[in-house]
């Protein structure tokens, strides 16, 4: 069975990210989808919310798992015995530092091959930090990420500005 891990921080789940999700889970027999911490993000939602995010927007591909972990993704992987990482890119300076990382995970757990996809060029301006930007001043994020995550984060912003 080939099983690959799109791992990734997800906060949130754009719609460029479900475009890799959708066409890596086409090129495997099982792909998990794993949240993992990046200690140099400031999160808007818990790993847990995160991760029903996902759940809620892959429900209808059957053979995507969502989950989480702590752990270095080398650690993950070995932890999964899965051989194969998912990375995706939008453009090409996002290239040098994912492959990069690839070196470096090679280096470190030479059994990993990393496979990466491009985004379909529709989605290649968007990140999770300019869609959580641009939903914070009040912008039209419908084109950029699932209705149902679009409507987790107006109810995230609207907890924050009720606080200040």
């Amino acid at each position: 069975m080939k099983l690959a891990i799109y791992p990734g921080s997800f906060d949130p789940v754009t719609n460029g990210h479900l475009n890799v999700i959708e066409r890596a889970s086409k090129l495997v027999d099982h792909l998990i989808v794993a949240v993992l911490d990046n200690p140099n993000k400031q999160s808007m939602f818990t790993m847990g919310e995160r991760v029903h995010m996902l759940k809620k927007v892959t429900e209808t591909l059957s053979n995507v798992e969502i989950d989480s972990s702590h752990k270095l993704l080398y650690e993950y992987a070995q932890e999964k015995n899965c051989k194969f990482l998912v990375r995706g890119i939008r453009f090409y300076a996002e290239f040098e530092s994912e492959f990069q990382r690839a070196l470096l995970l090679r280096k470190i757990a030479p059994q990993l091959e990393t496979i990466f996809l491009t985004t379909e060029s529709e989605y290649s301006y968007l990140s999770s930090s300019i869609v959580k930007e641009i939903a914070f001043f009040g912008g039209d994020i419908k084109q950029m990420v699932p209705s149902y995550v679009e409507t987790m984060i107006q109810g995230k912003i609207k907890i924050h500005k009720s606080e200040v």
